[in-house]
């Protein structure tokens, strides 16, 4: 079958199966005698096993590693295991990232709700974003101190 057709029923563009055959993920095809690529059904399987794995969080260059074992002859589930534990974990740590950067924005918006704008003089920044806005009112005392400053130790924003 011809790439459009390959496309077509794989649900991507003739120019994505050309990339997948650049980059290794799927074999070189035959051509016929025109020159025309001429592709064999498990090429449509293969596709369908790129996309859902890419859903699934894999990267084109871990997916390559998963059908290099493939091409080989080998089992894949443990490699693929590995794979996705590495993803979860670095979802998890994302997450812990997000739920601190929350707490941060969240102690700055009730900083700022207790700003009176017309308090704000700094001609160079927003007295709503400090170097210590977010932090809370003990972190902020501690980290004064801790840079030398009584003076900003009692500053509010």
């Amino acid at each position: 079958m011809r790439i459009g057709e390959v496309g077509h029923r794989a649900g991507v563009s003739a120019k994505t199966i050309r990339y997948y055959e650049d980059i290794g993920l799927l074999p070189e095809p035959d051509r016929a005698d025109n020159g025309y690529r001429e592709y064999d059904d498990g090429v449509v399987e293969r596709l369908a096993f790129i996309r859902d794995a890419q859903a699934s969080g894999l990267s084109l260059t871990e997916i390559g590693s998963i059908l290099e074992e493939r091409d080989r002859g080998e089992r894949t589930c443990d490699h693929v295991l590995e794979l996705l534990e590495h993803h979860l974990d670095d979802i998890d740590r994302q997450i812990r990232q997000l739920r601190k950067m929350r707490t941060v924005l969240a102690r700055m918006t009730e900083h700022a709700r207790s700003l009176d704008p017309a308090a704000c003089v700094d001609p160079n920044r927003c007295q709503t974003i400090m170097p210590d806005a977010g932090a809370s009112p003990a972190t902020r005392t501690a980290g004064a101190r801790i840079h030398g400053s009584p003076a900003a130790a009692g500053r509010h924003g």
